[in-house]
């Protein structure tokens, strides 16, 4: 018998990749993603975080997202860790830093959504910096964690979302600001040179408002079909 090929996009229904936490050797991911990308018209695949598995796990994928989840490990991009983050698992962020590079060097028209930690690892790789801990220098960071909803602004977003994170893009490397909070806070980056690389800071499965929230989902779904027609 045969290996089954399975083509990208040769199917009604685009299957988006989704990076699951490493939790006690368990793969984690909240059910929102699956929803809000099958409310899209997508199929969500959870992506176990098995290093050396991103080119093969790619060319069976019409999209990714880069999920939430807690702190990068900044050691990895020239920083000192803060003393009050909370570390994601090591084999979760070689994982998703190897489908960073293999996306860049192997399939840099992939529609790619990077959300909260997700947004994070997408600046780290494009040559950004973290604000490691909001707290320190921000007296309206109590704004952006434990659910709190505010609004977006920018060239690209204007809505409320939901906001559930400690730290943010200082910089955004060669990434481009397309969304800030009130605050300045940095809340949406995207690529000029490929077709859709999008990280927003805000969980848009938790938004309510259909701007920052369905809407995200649709343009990555919406990607992928422009892919699958070009």
């Amino acid at each position: 018998m045969g290996v089954l090929s399975i083509t990208p996009t040769a199917h009604n229904h685009p299957l988006i990749g989704v990076t699951a936490d490493l939790v006690d050797d368990q793969a984690r991911l909240r059910c929102g993603y699956a929803r809000s990308i099958a409310a899209c018209g997508g199929i969500a695949i959870p992506l176990f975080p098995l290093l050396g598995s991103a080119p093969s796990v790619l060319d069976r994928l019409d999209g990714i997202i880069l999920s939430g989840g807690d702190d990068p490990d900044t050691t990895d991009f020239g920083e000192p860790v803060h003393p009050k983050a909370n570390l994601i698992d090591p084999v979760r962020q070689r994982f998703e830093l190897e489908l960073l590079d293999t996306l860049e060097r192997s399939h840099p028209e992939m529609p790619v959504l990077g959300i909260c930690l997700g947004m994070q690892m997408l600046g780290l790789h494009a040559g950004g910096r973290l604000n490691q801990y909001l707290p320190d220098d921000l007296k309206t960071a109590d704004q952006h964690r434990d659910g709190a909803t505010h609004e977006v602004n920018g060239t690209r977003f204007t809505g409320r979302v939901h906001s559930h994170h400690v730290q943010a893009l200082d910089d955004p490397g060669r990434l481009t600001v397309v969304g800030e909070a009130p605050d300045g806070v940095i809340e949406a980056v995207e690529s000029n040179d490929r077709p859709f690389f999008l990280g927003v800071q805000w969980h848009p499965e938790r938004s309510d408002d259909p701007r920052t929230g369905r809407a995200i989902f649709q343009s990555l779904l919406n990607a992928c079909h422009d892919r699958a027609s070009s």
